[in-house]
């Protein structure tokens, strides 16, 4: 049968379907697929969609949606999975804003529980049931000669990350950097991505090009990150700007990354966002055991005098606020620029010392 939509999700968006698609009933549980949904409710928190163009969109009851399913694990928002079995009829849920749908296994307390929706089968184009998949960037084993990486990671979701990622990209592009970013973990949205070309990124990719609506459940993100960097350094930047989403502890495969020798020796700065002062000792720490190293902390915790002085003499590293003082922050990534002779993009040597006792 033919189906009008109503509204595309931004996990679709390098699909480009049209507004009537052909849907079978015929449906298979795999990630990426695009699933057809009709809206059964009408929510006033939790309530909007991420389209394809980037606009938000509220989500009215019956509205027939394009999505993909997928899996989330946030922390601060809902928890989902790809059902076992798909059926035309089953109810499933809107797990995130940009439109990735699933089997609902934790709800969380601010937003309830998450949109309520109907599957009325899968899209196909030519007979074939589509994927998010298709035509994706293609992942590697090997980066190969790079840029230097700016690297962003975090303690938790909503600690800072792509404000600090934006706030670099601006300042090293009024530099006269040529700046590509990219977000390498997380769960589908263009928000991210959009908002870094918006502060002068020349290009920007995320794990949803490599075909992935999101890394919940990834075990190795090395493979899909060199694939994304790999395609970035075809535009001959100067340097990238990475994202990781969720935090360095957390069910997105962050942690894979710190893993992988090619990645952090291409390293330049690693940037670390932490929402306050027991985490951004946390971090520390578990960057030591991963025998990395972080070169600035941002975020919440460096709010105002008391954290960056906490940052700089407890724990001894460099603290700047993108919020505050930007400015700053771009100094210190570009003296780790600096700082890395090009063509060696060895990790310095040595580990952070143990913080401390306060007494």
């Amino acid at each position: 049968m033919r189906v009008r939509l109503n509204k595309q999700g931004s996990v679709t968006y390098n699909l480009h379907l049209p507004d009537v698609v052909d849907v079978i009933d015929r449906c298979e549980a795999r990630t990426g697929n695009v699933v057809v949904v009709q809206a059964l409710e009408e929510k006033r928190v939790y309530d909007q969609l991420e389209l394809v163009t980037g606009r938000m969109a509220h989500i009215s009851r019956d509205d027939v949606i394009a999505g993909a399913l997928g899996s989330r694990r946030a922390l601060r928002g809902f928890v989902g999975r790809v059902p076992e079995k798909l059926a035309v009829g089953d109810t499933l849920h809107v797990l995130n804003l940009g439109g990735v749908i699933g089997e609902c296994t934790s709800e969380n307390k601010d937003f309830g529980h998450p949109l309520r929706v109907r599957v009325l089968g899968m899209a196909v184009r030519s007979g074939r049931i589509l994927s998010i998949a298709a035509n994706a960037v293609p992942e590697r084993k090997s980066l190969g000669k790079s840029a230097p990486i700016v690297l962003v990671s975090g303690t938790c979701m909503s600690a800072g990350k792509t404000m600090a990622c934006c706030e670099i990209v601006a300042k090293l592009t009024q530099r006269g950097y040529r700046v590509a970013a990219a977000k390498l973990s997380g769960v589908a949205c263009l928000r991210d991505t959009l908002n870094m070309r918006d502060h002068g990124a020349s290009e920007t990719l995320s794990f949803l090009d490599c075909g992935y609506p999101s890394t919940a459940g990834l075990d190795d993100l090395a493979p899909l990150a060199k694939g994304i960097l790999y395609h970035l350094n075809r535009q001959k930047p100067d340097v990238l700007v990475v994202e990781m989403g969720d935090g360095i502890i957390g069910g997105y495969g962050v942690t894979s990354v710190f893993h992988d020798s090619e990645l952090m020796a291409a390293t330049a700065a690693h940037v670390m966002c932490a929402n306050d002062l027991v985490a951004a000792w946390g971090a520390r720490m578990q960057m030591e055991s991963h025998g990395q190293r972080i070169d600035v902390m941002c975020g919440p915790a460096t709010d105002n005098d008391v954290g960056r002085a906490y940052v700089e003499s407890d724990l001894g590293l460099a603290a700047a606020n993108a919020r505050v003082d930007p400015d700053r922050l771009a100094d210190l990534v570009e003296a780790c620029l600096d700082a890395t002779p090009k063509g060696d993009r060895q990790p310095r040597p040595g580990k952070l010392p143990r913080p401390p006792r306060r007494r």
